[in-house]
């Protein structure tokens, strides 16, 4: 009977992957350097290939080893799903569940949700991972992460979205601001301000130039920000003046400052929060009950199809 690779052997050549080192590819695996080099060689001799470069310092693939791990991932993938699917048919919401979430939202909506998401399902080990929008797609697709919290519209590929509520902007500015006593402020005296923004790859930048209709980005203050704190912070020392979702805004993020917050007159432009996971997993079901709870934290009824 031919041999087959183990998973074992597989998630060796994984970690080794990843790190390009043995040392860490075998911590990383809970095994001594030598176990883990001796695994890859026995996965080396059931394939009769050679997956691992051992000429160099550095630790390098084979062309035929690049391809081998890529398989290797998806095997990976496959199995954990098979041990999601019986424990969600047993109990939903159960076991690991890694999450992305984007900082524009996380510290916003996770303190109010994950308590009662705690209480509803004792079992669920949340593992959240924080980062820019772009990153945590492509983690999603690599099958590192398990779903991510973040703000639409956005080009997210082949995956399943719920809508979970809408996150309207106000207007953030100091007390003293002329523009502080109006009840609300047009587009027209927003454009004229200097608008502080938050640095680029973040995708509220973006939807506060649209929000804007500021396709320019020299209209903007050039001074910009990695957190909406520090955005804070900027407006409470008179620098300028900048959009906050409502999100925020509930949070209390301007407590303490003597920043204050107007609606824009007219429709509000909003920015959508959503759900993503990727099509066709097993535990959709799971990750729509997780939708739900997550609605309710951000004030709605329910969860909504893209």
């Amino acid at each position: 009977m031919t041999r087959l690779p183990t998973l074992r052997q597989l998630g060796h050549l994984v970690a080794l992957a990843d790190r390009s080192h043995f040392g860490r590819a075998a911590e990383a695996c809970g095994v001594t350097q030598s176990s883990l080099s001796a695994s890859i060689k026995e996965l080396e001799a059931i394939l009769g290939a050679a997956l691992v470069d051992r000429s160099g310092r550095r630790v390098a693939l084979t062309p035929l080893g690049v391809g081998t791990v890529e398989r290797a991932r998806r095997l990976l993938r496959d199995a954990e799903a098979l041990l999601e699917a019986v424990e969600a048919e047993n109990e939903p919401l159960t076991g690991v569940l890694r999450l992305g979430v984007i900082p524009t939202i996380g510290p916003f909506l996770l303190p109010a949700v994950l308590p009662p998401l705690r209480r509803a399902y004792p079992k669920l080990r949340l593992y959240l991972v924080e980062d820019l929008t772009d990153r945590l797609i492509e983690q999603l697709h690599q099958g590192k992460l398990d779903a991510v919290l973040l703000a639409l519209p956005y080009d997210c590929g082949n995956v399943e979205i719920r809508i979970l509520f809408e996150d309207r902007f106000k207007v953030a500015l100091r007390r003293r601001h002329p523009l502080a006593a109006a009840q609300e402020i047009s587009l027209r005296q927003l454009r004229a301000q200097e608008i502080l923004l938050l640095r680029e790859g973040h995708c509220l930048r973006d939807q506060a130039l649209a929000a804007c209709r500021l396709v320019d980005r020299h209209q903007s203050e050039p001074v910009e920000a990695t957190s909406l704190h520090t955005l804070v912070q900027m407006v409470d020392n008179g620098l300028g003046i900048t959009l906050l979702p409502e999100l925020a805004l509930r949070a209390g993020i301007l407590r303490g400052t003597h920043a204050v917050a107007r609606p824009l007159a007219g429709e509000a432009p909003s920015r959508k929060i959503g759900l993503v996971w990727r099509r066709g997993t097993v535990r959709g079901a799971e990750f729509d009950l997780l939708a739900t709870a997550l609605a309710a934290a951000g004030g709605n009824n329910g969860p909504s199809r893209a």
